[in-house]
């Protein structure tokens, strides 16, 4: 629930990944967010353009969790539908794998009204041994007093409920051992109801994009984070951190600037592919893009995983491999390329 929480009130875009078709390891957001309390090495990146593909891989003490997630939209007029594609795993050390997938996403008034989204639909939790799950997520309605509910429960392989689960994907959710499906409207007041999560409380000043209190800190340049970082990192990236100190026209040439400079090397690219190595090579460039540096899809059409290396790198300062994507670079270039 925690990646739905904020969003009932975000209704502003953030900025996109850069394409990776014309920068290899275009965006790559790498965490390692240690605390007295844990230590949570954390990888995000951008493994395709077209279709927007964003792959996953974290760590922790006894668990590993990873996936991709891509989107297929619908729209409806006043509203627009979006599917996730893509399957999210979580691994134990022991061998006990849960997977599931998220459920749609839909956007309202984006005409007129006041604009919101709702996350509806059934979400099945499938574990490879005793136990899994199912949520509904109830489809708000207009006329709806009390939105944004969740109902579920775990099964056992008999198919047994073994507890229920109720609440709120924007605020809370609850448990019972056993089966209280007939109570679940009342079951997170009930006296044998157990708080499974509860959402924290927001930051007393909110941002323009509402993002919880751990979400504001991701982009932060602690004090000699940025000796260890690859070039393609995207807290390096210059137009994001004008955005966020509130500088929105800079924000906006520097966006501009970037994707300018993408085209350059495109171009450059691919006339020197034409040249040394004769059109095939530039068209299977144009068509496949550039492969991921750090992740790798498992089959044709199976999930990318991650690969390992970047925290070796990260260790050796070695990013041989990483180009400047955020540097400078010839306007002479860009418009003679365009030109032609």
């Amino acid at each position: 629930m925690g990646c739905w929480k904020c969003v009932f009130v975000r209704n502003l875009k953030l900025l996109l990944p850069l394409g990776v078709l014309s920068v290899p390891n275009c965006f790559c957001f790498c965490l390692y967010y240690s605390s007295k309390a844990f230590a949570l090495p954390l990888m995000l990146k951008q493994v395709s353009h077209h279709p927007t593909l964003i792959a996953c891989h974290c760590e922790g003490k006894g668990w590993k969790f990873w996936g991709d997630s891509n989107l297929r939209s619908k729209f409806w007029g006043r509203s627009i539908q979006l599917d996730p594609v893509g399957v999210l795993t979580l691994e134990f050390d022991d061998g006990e794998i849960f997977q599931w997938s998220k459920v749609t996403t839909t956007i309202y008034n984006l005409i007129l009204g006041k604009l919101y989204c709702d996350h509806h639909g059934l979400m099945h939790i499938h574990g490879n041994r005793q136990y899994s799950c199912k949520l509904k997520f109830k489809e708000q309605s207009m006329l709806d007093r009390n939105p944004h509910q969740v109902h579920g429960s775990v099964e056992d392989l008999s198919g047994k409920k073994v507890a229920t689960l109720t609440g709120k994907w924007d605020d809370s959710m609850y448990y019972v051992i056993g089966d209280a499906s007939g109570k679940q409207k009342d079951c997170n007041s009930s006296s044998n109801a157990s708080l499974l999560w509860k959402r924290n409380k927001p930051p007393p000043n909110l941002t323009r994009y509402n993002l919880t209190s751990f979400a504001i800190t991701l982009n932060e340049l602690t004090p000699g984070l940025q000796e260890k970082l690859p070039p393609t990192d995207s807290r390096l990236r210059p137009d994001q951190r004008h955005l966020e100190n509130g500088e929105y026209e800079r924000a906006n040439a520097e966006k501009q600037r970037l994707e300018r400079r993408q085209r350059m090397i495109l171009f450059n690219i691919i006339a020197h592919l034409q040249y040394a190595s004769g059109p095939a090579q530039s068209r299977k460039l144009q068509e496949n893009g550039w492969k991921p540096r750090w992740f790798q899809r498992e089959g044709e059409d199976g999930p990318f995983r991650y690969v390992g290396g970047y925290w070796e790198a990260r260790e050796q300062g070695k990013w041989d491999e990483c180009p400047n994507i955020f540097g400078d670079f010839n306007e002479e270039l860009v418009d003679s390329s365009e030109r032609s």
